[in-house]
């Protein structure tokens, strides 16, 4: 019985050397560790306080386009992109918004809205956006602007529209035989399925004739 006594003496001896040396890495690790379990808790509540806020603000936005109130949706808009910039009702939200500033004739306000889908959106969003804030600069006159929105990167999906309106933003520039290259380009990223839209992309082309 004294022999155990005595190894257990030992065993306990040797714990509190270890414990001595690391102790206070093993108490920090532990801390750390439940540190970032409530961060993580944490953020993740406010990831859905923000979310729920945004969605709210979102319905309201929705109910200003139905009664056709330009200010409300302005305003709306305006605060998910401030105070909700990184859920996902603030682009589809100033989207939204810049269809009803177009089409009350605002066009500075609806390229300020999707300029900033186009920095602060994800994927289809941010090319959609891109698209629409090219047309509307077309519209304005600024080609330069329209040909910068066009010249970036862009999921593949949306290849064909890019380079189509980028032949539309030529030919307003008198850049016909551009234009053309452009069209052709349009056309070679189209499927077989897309024939409706594949004819109007031939009747632009051939619109063009022989550009030199």
């Amino acid at each position: 019985m004294a022999h155990y006594d005595l190894e257990e003496q030992e065993q306990i001896d040797s714990l509190k050397t270890w414990w001595k040396m690391y102790g206070n890495l093993v108490s920090g690790i532990v801390v750390a560790a439940s540190v970032g379990v409530v961060g993580w808790q944490g953020w993740n509540w406010y990831q859905r306080g923000q979310a729920a806020q945004a969605s709210a603000i979102y319905g309201v936005l929705e109910q200003a386009v139905a009664a056709k109130d330009g200010q409300r949706v302005k305003a709306a808009a305006g605060e998910l992109t401030e105070k909700f910039g990184a859920t996902a009702y603030a682009p589809r939200g100033a989207l939204l918004a810049a269809k009803v500033s177009f089409d009350a004739g605002d066009l500075k306000t609806a390229e300020v809205q999707l300029a900033w889908v186009a920095e602060h959106g994800q994927d289809e969003l941010r090319d959609v956006a891109r698209l629409r804030l090219a047309a509307t600069l077309l519209d304005d006159k600024a080609y330069d602007e329209a040909l910068k929105q066009l010249d970036v990167a862009h999921t593949a999906a949306f290849a064909a529209r890019f380079a189509e309106l980028k032949g539309d933003v030529l030919v307003a520039q008198g850049k016909k035989s551009d234009a053309k290259a452009a069209y052709q380009a349009a056309l070679t990223k189209l499927d077989s399925k897309t024939g409706g839209y594949r004819d109007v992309l031939q009747q632009k082309l051939d619109s063009l004739g022989e550009a030199a």
